[in-house]
């Protein structure tokens, strides 16, 4: 079946490009193998579709819905995330084979893999991020791991429970500042296209990812991504050299999809001149460690600020933090969503705890920013 696969790839190289890509291959494999079954007829036209205009082998892993992760750890066996759990597959990858699917991936974007720059971040035409290691970095041969992208909407209610949902919801429509933080796939892209949800749709919204995740579902949404430089090292442009043009862009809200680094300070600026309602997203363990890990990510830039002055920025601007998890079964959830009311006697900002995994327990001390909606109900806090 191998043989005949590689046949039909080289005639279909050779042949006039004309009518469908499945149809072209069904009709070659019925000249060289008339005999074939139905069933091993469709294998192979699909085997040919997946290497052709797919990811060959792991195509059919992308393919399914349920997968979240694919991860190839060097030659042998690819391995998934299905439902929170790591899972083996029988798909079994040579070196040539990965070294082949890294190529398909990065060289439509400009950008290159190899010993002189063994890493490389991309993304697939659905969304998907990719990230690439190749020796001498990976020592056991080449990897690849594919984050996949949640083409599903998922509502906010099955990350918590209606209390804590219709609360978020509240802090959305009053153009609160919220910050969403937790670990690595624990929900932090998926939570924060669920808030985005609340946003009223006649506002002018402004993404900015370094992968573009974000599904939003209103009318004036821009999204800008990031963009790495090319095979010559040129043409980087940095998430922060986005959230400063998106100043310019007349934006009711701006949404960073994580901070990583020195643009948390620009995020923090955006906050406090009159863009309220913005949201991103960190890793972070806690919601107090996400404002320590601000401070951090705002002291790593090229600009000398006073650690004072960094934590009343952070004070200012963020009002939430929600912070999300990953159970053992792999359901993600809010675990916690902490106010932040201001700083301890030794100057560092203070959360105050508002709900946790059972629900919420309080209600904040802070106004809504838009003066025209009201406090959060009182009935959404769960009783003692």
């Amino acid at each position: 079946m191998t043989e005949l696969s590689s046949r039909i790839r080289t005639r279909l190289l050779a042949a006039p490009a004309h009518g469908s890509l499945e149809g072209r291959i069904s009709a070659l494999v019925l000249e060289e193998a008339p005999l074939l079954a139905a069933a091993e007829h469709s294998s192979v036209v699909a085997s040919v579709v997946a290497d052709v205009a797919g990811l060959g082998p792991i195509e059919p892993l992308l393919a399914d819905p349920d997968v979240t992760d694919v991860m190839v750890n060097g030659p042998g066996l690819v391995w998934i995330e299905r439902g929170g759990c790591l899972e083996r597959t029988t798909v079994e990858l040579s070196t040539p084979a990965i070294e082949h699917l890294i190529e398909r991936v990065v060289a439509p974007l400009g950008l290159r893999v190899d010993r002189s720059s063994p890493l490389v971040d991309a993304r697939l035409p659905d969304g998907s991020r990719v990230h690439a290691v190749v020796p001498p970095l990976s020592i056991d041969g080449p990897c690849i791991t594919i984050r996949r992208f949640g083409a599903r909407t998922v509502p906010l209610g099955t990350f918590c429970d209606k209390g804590v949902a219709a609360f978020l919801t509240w802090a959305v429509e009053a153009r609160l500042n919220v910050l969403v933080s937790g670990g690595t796939g624990a929900g932090k892209t998926t939570l924060l296209n669920a808030l985005a949800a609340a946003i009223p749709s006649a506002e002018r919204v402004i993404t900015i990812e370094d992968a573009a995740e974000l599904r939003l579902p209103g009318e004036h949404v821009v999204r800008l991504e990031a963009r790495p430089a090319n095979a010559e090292g040129a043409g980087e442009v940095r998430l922060r050299e986005l959230v400063r043009n998106a100043l310019r862009m007349r934006p009711d809200r701006i949404i960073v999809g994580e901070v990583r680094g020195p643009e948390a300070l620009d995020m923090l600026q955006a906050m406090n001149t009159g863009h309220e309602g913005s949201l991103s997203t960190c890793h972070a363990n806690s919601p107090p460690d996400a404002l320590r890990r601000l401070e951090t990510m705002v002291l790593m830039g090229d600009v000398a600020l006073p650690l004072t002055a960094v934590r009343e920025q952070v004070r200012a601007a963020l009002d939430l933090v929600v912070q999300v998890g990953r159970g053992p079964g792999g359901r993600r959830r809010v675990v916690a969503v902490d106010e932040v009311v201001g700083d301890e006697g030794e100057g560092a900002v203070r959360t105050r705890a508002l709900a946790d995994r059972s629900g919420l327990h309080t209600l904040p001390v802070r106004a809504p920013r838009r003066t025209d909606i009201g406090p959060p109900d009182a009935s959404w806090v769960r009783a003692a």
